[in-house]
Protein backbone atom coordinates (compact mmCIF):
# COMPACT_ATOMS: atom_id res chain seq x y z
CA UNK A 1 0.00 0.00 0.00
CA UNK A 2 3.11 2.31 0.75
CA UNK A 3 4.24 1.53 -2.69
CA UNK A 4 0.60 2.74 -4.24
CA UNK A 5 0.79 6.31 -1.93
CA UNK A 6 4.43 7.05 -3.54
CA UNK A 7 3.42 6.25 -6.79
CA UNK A 8 0.64 8.49 -6.78
CA UNK A 9 1.92 11.53 -5.26
CA UNK A 10 4.68 11.04 -8.13
CA UNK A 11 2.18 11.08 -10.46
CA UNK A 12 0.42 14.06 -9.37
CA UNK A 13 4.10 15.85 -8.99
CA UNK A 14 4.59 14.99 -12.49
CA UNK A 15 1.07 15.51 -13.82
CA UNK A 16 1.05 18.86 -11.61
CA UNK A 17 4.01 20.22 -13.55
CA UNK A 18 3.36 19.52 -16.85
CA UNK A 19 1.25 21.93 -16.29
CA UNK A 20 3.04 25.16 -15.68
CA UNK A 21 5.54 23.60 -17.81
CA UNK A 22 5.58 26.02 -20.77
CA UNK A 23 5.46 29.46 -19.13
CA UNK A 24 8.16 27.92 -16.52
CA UNK A 25 10.34 27.03 -19.56
CA UNK A 26 10.36 30.10 -21.25
CA UNK A 27 10.73 32.35 -17.87
CA UNK A 28 13.88 30.06 -16.83
CA UNK A 29 15.66 30.46 -20.57
CA UNK A 30 15.18 34.07 -20.49
CA UNK A 31 17.22 34.61 -17.09
CA UNK A 32 19.28 32.32 -18.50
CA UNK A 33 19.61 34.08 -21.40
CA UNK A 34 20.55 36.95 -18.91
CA UNK A 35 17.08 39.06 -18.28
CA UNK A 36 16.03 40.07 -14.87
CA UNK A 37 13.25 37.93 -13.02
CA UNK A 38 10.60 39.97 -13.40
CA UNK A 39 10.90 40.84 -16.76
CA UNK A 40 11.55 37.52 -17.64
CA UNK A 41 8.10 36.46 -15.83
CA UNK A 42 5.97 39.00 -17.52
CA UNK A 43 7.56 38.37 -21.07
CA UNK A 44 7.50 34.34 -20.70
CA UNK A 45 3.43 35.42 -19.73
CA UNK A 46 3.18 37.40 -23.13
CA UNK A 47 5.12 35.01 -24.94
CA UNK A 48 3.50 31.26 -24.62
CA UNK A 49 0.16 32.81 -25.63
CA UNK A 50 1.75 34.46 -28.97
CA UNK A 51 4.19 32.20 -30.45
CA UNK A 52 3.76 28.63 -31.41
CA UNK A 53 5.83 25.68 -29.13
CA UNK A 54 8.55 25.49 -31.91
CA UNK A 55 8.88 29.11 -31.91
CA UNK A 56 9.63 28.97 -28.16
CA UNK A 57 11.99 26.26 -28.75
CA UNK A 58 13.89 28.59 -30.91
CA UNK A 59 13.98 31.17 -28.53
CA UNK A 60 15.26 28.50 -25.60
CA UNK A 61 17.45 28.19 -28.24
CA UNK A 62 19.52 31.65 -27.67
CA UNK A 63 19.84 30.95 -24.17
CA UNK A 64 21.88 27.66 -24.46
CA UNK A 65 24.65 29.88 -26.46
CA UNK A 66 25.24 32.17 -23.98
CA UNK A 67 24.74 31.90 -20.27
CA UNK A 68 24.28 34.97 -18.16
CA UNK A 69 23.17 35.84 -15.10
CA UNK A 70 20.26 36.93 -14.49
CA UNK A 71 20.04 40.93 -14.94
CA UNK A 72 23.31 41.08 -16.92
CA UNK A 73 21.32 41.85 -20.25
CA UNK A 74 19.34 44.29 -21.27
CA UNK A 75 15.91 43.89 -23.40
CA UNK A 76 17.70 45.79 -26.35
CA UNK A 77 20.24 43.10 -26.30
CA UNK A 78 18.06 40.37 -25.73
CA UNK A 79 16.25 41.71 -28.84
CA UNK A 80 19.19 42.45 -31.25
CA UNK A 81 20.28 38.14 -30.47
CA UNK A 82 16.68 37.02 -31.26
CA UNK A 83 17.18 38.85 -34.93
CA UNK A 84 19.68 35.98 -35.33
CA UNK A 85 16.34 33.64 -35.67
CA UNK A 86 15.19 35.55 -38.76
CA UNK A 87 11.81 35.33 -37.78
CA UNK A 88 9.44 38.07 -38.16
CA UNK A 89 7.28 37.07 -35.30
CA UNK A 90 9.62 36.35 -32.89
CA UNK A 91 11.20 39.88 -33.24
CA UNK A 92 7.70 41.36 -33.22
CA UNK A 93 6.25 39.42 -29.83
CA UNK A 94 9.99 39.70 -28.27
CA UNK A 95 10.48 43.52 -29.07
CA UNK A 96 6.53 43.94 -27.52
CA UNK A 97 6.56 42.17 -24.86
CA UNK A 98 10.20 43.50 -23.77
CA UNK A 99 8.69 47.27 -24.19
CA UNK A 100 5.30 46.01 -22.75
CA UNK A 101 6.99 44.53 -19.51
CA UNK A 102 9.90 47.16 -18.94
CA UNK A 103 7.14 50.07 -18.58
CA UNK A 104 5.27 47.48 -15.81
Amino acid sequence: MKISIVTAALAMTVTLSACATPETRVRNGLMSAGLSAPISACMANRMVDRLSLGQLNKLNGLSKLKKHKAGDVTINEFVKQSRALQDPEIIGVVTSSGVICAIK
